[in-house]
C-alpha cells in the first residue's frame, strides 16, 4: 500500500531492509482473509530489538485501511451505542509500552488515515469522575437528568480504527468501571487486615447464599464495544500468558469473541494443564479458536506459554527467526566483581568509568569545541526497595537520575514524559545548559523488570548494568535487550561475586550468559 509504504520509509528511511521476522510476517499476514476461512493465527517470536511491532502492525494496518469501507456501514448502523466500537486491539503489559507502541502505530497510519488511540493516556475521557461508596454516588446521579447522563457518556463519541492498551484498562472500558469491585473490595480488605484468610475463605463459600460483601465501588458505563474487533495482537505474550496475569487476557479475548458471537470458554488458571500434549489433556482440553484475527509477540518463549499455545492453539502457526533465545550481535557482555566493600560506590565507580570512556572517545573525534555527549545507563535492580536506596545514593554523590518502580506517582500522570531523554522518540535531540550534565540532566534510570519488556530506548542507552543476579535467563534476555537495538552498539554489564560465599552462583550466571551470546 502506497501510503503505508511512504510512512514506513519517513520513519525507517528508505534504505531499510527487513529483519528476519519481518520478512516472515510480510509473506504469512499479508495474505487478504477470504470469506468462509479461518481466521490467522500467528506467534511472530524474535529477539529484542529485532522490529517485531513492524512485523504485526504493517500487516494490521494495511488489512484495516483495505476493509475500511467495507466496515463503515456496519459501523454507522452497528446497534452497539457505546462510544467507542474499534476493529483492532494491542494488548500489551504497561502503559508505558502502551503509548509507545499507539505513537509509533500513528506515525506509520498518518499518511493512510487510520484513528490510532492509546487506552492509558491522560486525557482519555472516562465517566467516573467522582468517587466514594455506592449510596453516595447513586444520589449523585440522581440528582443528573437523563439528557445530561446521555450527553456525558456521547458528547466524545470517536471514532477508532486500532486501540491500544493493557488488558486490564481495555476490560474496564468494556465491561465499565468498578466491574471488578467485590475482588477489590476483597482484596482491600485483606490488605489492611480486616479478614483473615480463613475468613475469606468462608465469604467464598458463601457466594451463593444471601450474604454479600458491602458494596464499594460504582460500576459505570462501559465505553467500549467489541462486536467490530478484527484483529487482537498480544505484544509480550511471554508476560500476558503468564500464569499471574493470563487471566485477565483471556477474559478479555473471551469477551471478544462472545461479543462477535461465538463464545468461548474461559477456563480458571488453576485449571489449565501445565504439561503439552500429554494423554490426560488430549481428551479433555478443547482447542479454541477465536473470530478474529489472533496474532501474539515475544522475545521469549517460556515453559508456560509454549504448554499453553500446544493446548489450546494446536493450529497456531509459529514463525521464529534464527537468534530467538539471544541476545543481538551488536550486544557484547562483561562480568565485573564487587569489591567487597559498598555495592552502591562500586555501582557509581562503574558510572563514571563509562562517562570517563566517553570523554576519551570525544577528546579523539570532536570536531568542534562543544560539550561532551554522555551515555545514559538503564540500572535493573530486583527489588523496589534497591531501586530506591541506590537511586537516592547516586543523587547524594550528583549524578542525578530518574528511579522507577511499579507504585511511582510519575506513571499515573498519563504520559511518558516522566522517561523523557531515555525512550527513542521521532523528535530532535534535545539541547541547551545543562542537558550534558549528569548533575543537572538525568543520564540514569534506576528500574526493575517494569520497564524491560518491549520498550524501545533511545540510541543514547549504550549500557545495561544488571546489579543483581537474575531470577532466570528470560529476565536477563529481556533486561540486556534495551540496549543494542535494531544495529546499534551496546554493553550489558554484570555485577557478581568474584570470591567467597555467592561465587558459585555467579559462575554459574556467567555460564549460562555466554550460553545465549553465541
Amino acid at each position: 500500500m502506497p501510503g503505508l509504504l511512504q510512512s514506513l520509509q519517513e520513519t525507517l528511511g528508505k534504505e531499510a531492509k527487513p529483519t528476519a521476522i519481518q520478512a516472515s510476517s510480510m509473506k504469512h499476514l499479508f495474505k487478504e482473509h477470504v470469506e468462509g476461512e479461518k481466521y490467522k493465527e500467528f506467534l511472530l517470536a524474535s529477539e529484542t530489538g529485532s522490529g517485531k511491532s513492524i512485523a504485526y502492525l504493517l500487516p494490521v494496518l494495511q488489512d484495516l485501511k483495505r476493509t475500511e469501507h467495507e466496515q463503515s456501514n456496519a459501523v454507522i448502523h452497528h446497534s452497539s451505542r457505546k462510544p467507542l466500537n474499534p476493529r483492532a486491539l494491542v494488548l500489551a503489559p504497561t502503559h508505558e509500552l502502551t503509548r509507545q507502541l499507539a505513537s509509533f502505530a500513528k506515525s506509520l497510519s498518518h499518511v493512510i488515515k487510520l484513528r490510532v488511540m492509546c487506552a492509558s493516556k491522560a486525557n482519555t475521557p472516562s465517566t467516573a469522575k467522582s468517587s466514594g461508596t455506592a449510596s453516595k454516588m447513586k444520589g449523585k446521579f440522581e440528582e443528573a437528568s437523563a439528557a445530561i447522563r446521555h450527553l456525558k457518556i456521547f458528547s466524545w463519541v470517536k471514532t477508532v480504527d486500532l486501540l491500544v492498551g493493557t488488558p486490564m484498562k481495555l476490560l474496564e472500558m468494556e465491561r465499565g468501571r468498578g466491574w471488578n469491585w467485590e475482588e477489590r473490595a476483597r482484596e482491600r480488605a485483606m490488605r489492611i487486615g480486616k479478614v483473615k484468610s480463613e475468613e475469606h475463605e468462608d465469604v467464598k463459600a458463601e457466594e451463593g447464599s444471601n450474604k454479600e460483601l458491602r458494596r464499594e465501588f460504582w460500576v459505570d458505563e462501559p465505553e467500549m464495544g467489541l462486536e467490530n474487533v478484527q484483529w487482537v495482537v498480544v505484544d509480550e505474550a511471554d508476560v500476558l500468558f503468564d500464569p499471574d496475569f493470563q487471566e485477565s487476557t483471556r477474559m478479555l479475548l473471551a469477551d471478544i469473541a462472545a461479543a462477535r458471537g461465538s463464545p468461548v470458554p474461559v477456563i480458571p488458571s488453576s485449571a489449565l494443564p501445565s504439561i503439552p500434549d500429554s494423554e490426560a489433556t488430549a481428551t479433555t482440553v478443547q482447542s479454541i479458536s477465536y473470530p478474529f484475527n489472533f496474532l501474539l509477540t515475544s522475545a521469549t518463549i517460556p515453559t508456560s506459554l509454549a504448554t499453553y499455545l500446544s493446548n489450546y492453539h494446536p493450529s497456531l502457526t509459529r514463525l521464529a527467526s534464527p537468534r530467538l533465545h539471544h541476545l543481538p550481535p551488536t550486544l557484547r557482555t562483561e562480568h565485573t566483581s564487587w569489591t567487597g566493600g559498598n555495592k552502591n560506590a562500586d555501582i557509581e565507580r562503574r558510572i563514571r568509568r563509562v562517562w570517563a570512556e566517553d570523554a576519551l572517545v570525544h577528546s579523539k573525534t570532536a570536531t568542534s569545541s562543544g560539550p561532551i555527549k554522555l551515555s545514559k545507563l538503564l540500572v535493573f535492580c530486583n527489588k523496589r526497595s534497591k531501586v530506591e536506596q541506590l537511586a537516592a545514593f547516586l543523587d547524594s554523590r550528583g549524578i542525578k537520575c530518574v528511579a522507577l518502580t511499579g507504585g511511582a506517582e510519575a506513571r499515573k500522570r498519563g504520559s511518558n514524559h516522566h522517561l523523557d531523554g531515555f525512550l527513542k522518540t521521532g523528535g530532535p535531540v534535545p539541547t541547551g545548559p545543562g542537558v550534558c550534565d549528569p548533575a543537572q540532566t538525568p543520564h540514569v534510570l534506576v528500574t526493575t523488570s517494569l520497564l524491560s519488556r518491549g520498550l524501545d530506548f533511545s540510541p543514547m542507552i549504550k549500557h545495561v548494568f544488571i546489579v543483581d543476579e537474575p531470577r532466570n535467563m528470560i529476565d536477563f534476555l529481556h533486561r540486556a535487550g534495551r540496549a543494542g537495538r535494531a544495529g546499534e552498539a551496546g554493553k550489558v554489564v554484570v555485577f557478581g561475586r568474584a570470591k567467597g560465599r555467592g561465587s558459585g552462583r555467579t559462575e554459574e550466571v556467567r555460564q549460562r550468559v555466554k550460553a545465549v551470546t553465541g
